[in-house]
């Protein structure tokens, strides 16, 4: 269960940032990358919907949510519209149209009922979505995620552009242990020519960015 925060501090939430960047910064150095090409995502599970509004003071303009129900309260928030909002969490098909009108990208398409459901409903997207594909590059049974080897299919049959790839690597204790799943993803992604790569959390970010992720979703180092 998330312990959901009921006030945040938008000057706490600052400074924390700053720290983020500085770290991507350093990571970037690091592999000879330039930190403007790795957005920072909120991922907002940890917030109340009333307090999205603090996050856009803290400079925030990047969020992800990741259920349905809880997307469509805070996109309706005063100020959330000065955020661009994804969808990052386990995406039922059912619930592939609720989410549509609210989101500008996907992040973890990996079924072909998903597939199905973001081809029929179509007229409901926003203009430019597109979405990531969801990889278990680890063949970790508890994930969720396409295997490697299913990806040109999924490529083919997907109606929707689709910009990259996300994964979640198996916990580590040690963010070094999750080097080789993130980099496995981004030769992965090289191969089919897809330009963004979202991987990497809290306790792992600095590694993913060392190996190729443009999108980091970072929720407690941000906001506790």
């Amino acid at each position: 269960m998330v312990d959901v925060i009921e006030q945040v501090d938008p000057e706490h939430v600052a400074a924390r940032l700053a720290e983020v960047r500085e770290r991507i910064a350093a990571a970037c150095a690091r592999a000879g990358r330039d930190p403007g090409d790795v957005d920072v995502l909120v991922a907002t599970k940890y917030v109340a919907a009333d307090q999205v509004g603090r996050l856009v003071e803290a400079g925030l303009r990047l969020a992800g949510e990741n259920r349905a129900q809880s997307l469509v309260e805070k996109v309706a928030q005063p100020g959330a519209d000065a955020l661009r909002w994804e969808f990052i969490g386990h995406l039922q098909s059912r619930k592939v149209a609720d989410v549509l009108p609210h989101v500008d990208r996907i992040h973890s398409v990996s079924s072909d009922s998903v597939l199905g459901r973001l081809e029929r409903h179509a007229d409901l997207a926003r203009p430019g979505l597109d979405v990531l594909i969801e990889v278990n590059v680890s063949g970790e049974e508890a994930k969720s995620g396409i295997a490697p080897d299913a990806l040109p299919g999924v490529l083919e049959r997907c109606a929707v552009p689709v910009a990259g790839l996300m994964t979640m690597p198996p916990h580590a204790e040690d963010p070094g242990d999750s080097r080789r799943w993130f980099a496995a993803l981004r030769e992965l992604a090289d191969a089919h020519g897809l330009g963004v790569l979202s991987m990497g959390t809290t306790q792992d970010y600095e590694v993913a960015v060392e190996e190729g992720a443009t999108v980091v979703r970072l929720g407690s180092v941000l906001v506790r």
